[in-house]
């Protein structure tokens, strides 16, 4: 089975809750994928091929960037796709203990409670594959800091609704506009291509579930909730995009780790594809109150918005 963009984009239009879950799992029983199938996990990497598109690397556009060998620059893009996935994980494991968290007292025979386990067995699979795809790649399987793992440890068992599906919906946007650039990346390996097509076929399933979601739990709440749910989305977003690519990267490819991560720090053509990355998501945010002046401060200080 080919993954196509169109498969992605046809999970985009807005119509009846009910309806809508149930053509999410019509999709779910159409447009799902074994990535043992899909992925020939045995063949060995081609040796020429990015881990990600050079021009999502961290440190493309800088002077360290042209300074660095073809390889380094190859090493590193692998080194970077394997941090993100492994972020990823991490991400997924939480997002499945918030979903189920939210469906403890479901009506089992709801469409809602059904489609809640279908994302969860999807999250499954995607955390599988990522581990394999790092493992294949050689690069080590990155963590975010302490902190933020405990942190994050405190979110996902204290969230509301409406701060669960939008963290999901967070992590989930902002990978998306880079795997579509890696699904077609001629330059980038076989196996992240393959595993981006199924994340962005997946997860935009996945994202319109979120959406419902959000719409639903905000729906008559008060002002301060409101305001304390959009602040509280902001700081996870945050953590997110500061978790996606681990500094010891830099080290791990040779680089001067100081300077490399100054250049992507001060990088604007990154941070200018992040806030590209983001367009979608901070226009929906916008549209169910949850962008408020606090909120936006945080988004800037990351290059979200």
């Amino acid at each position: 089975m080919t993954v196509t963009d169109h498969d992605a984009a046809q999970f985009r239009e807005s119509i009846d809750m009910d309806t809508e879950l149930e053509r999410l799992l019509d999709s779910a029983a159409v447009l799902s994928y074994d990535p043992d199938r899909e992925i020939d996990w045995d063949a060995p990497l081609d040796p020429h091929k990015y881990g990600l598109n050079p021009e999502w690397s961290t440190l493309y556009g800088t002077p360290l960037w042209d300074e660095m060998t073809e390889q380094q620059r190859i090493d590193l893009t692998r080194h970077e796709v394997g941090s993100i996935m492994s972020t990823g994980i991490w991400f997924e494991t939480m997002l499945q203990s918030m979903v189920l968290r939210s469906q403890y007292s479901a009506d089992y025979g709801d469409p809602e409670f059904r489609f809640a386990l279908t994302e969860i067995a999807d999250e499954c699979r995607h955390s599988l594959m990522f581990s394999k795809t790092c493992s294949k790649m050689g690069v080590p399987h990155y963590r975010p800091r302490r902190l933020f793992h405990e942190l994050a440890r405190v979110f996902r068992t204290t969230a509301n609704g409406e701060m669960s599906y939008a963290a999901i919906l967070v992590a989930e946007e902002v990978l998306d506009i880079m795997q579509r650039d890696w699904m077609r990346g001629e330059n980038v390996l076989d196996e992240v291509r393959t595993t981006s097509k199924i994340h962005v076929v997946e997860e935009a399933r996945h994202m319109k579930f979120a959406r419902i979601e959000i719409k639903e739990h905000l729906r008559g709440v008060s002002k301060p909730r409101r305001h304390l749910a959009a602040i509280a989305i902001s700081v996870v977003a945050a953590i997110i995009v500061d978790s996606l690519v681990n500094e010891d990267v830099y080290a791990n490819v040779g680089l001067d780790a100081e300077r490399a991560k100054a250049a992507a720090r001060d990088n604007v053509h990154h941070q200018n594809l992040m806030r590209m990355s983001c367009v979608h998501l901070m226009d929906f945010l916008s549209e169910v109150g949850l962008l408020t002046p606090a909120a936006m401060r945080m988004y800037r200080r990351v290059h979200m918005l």
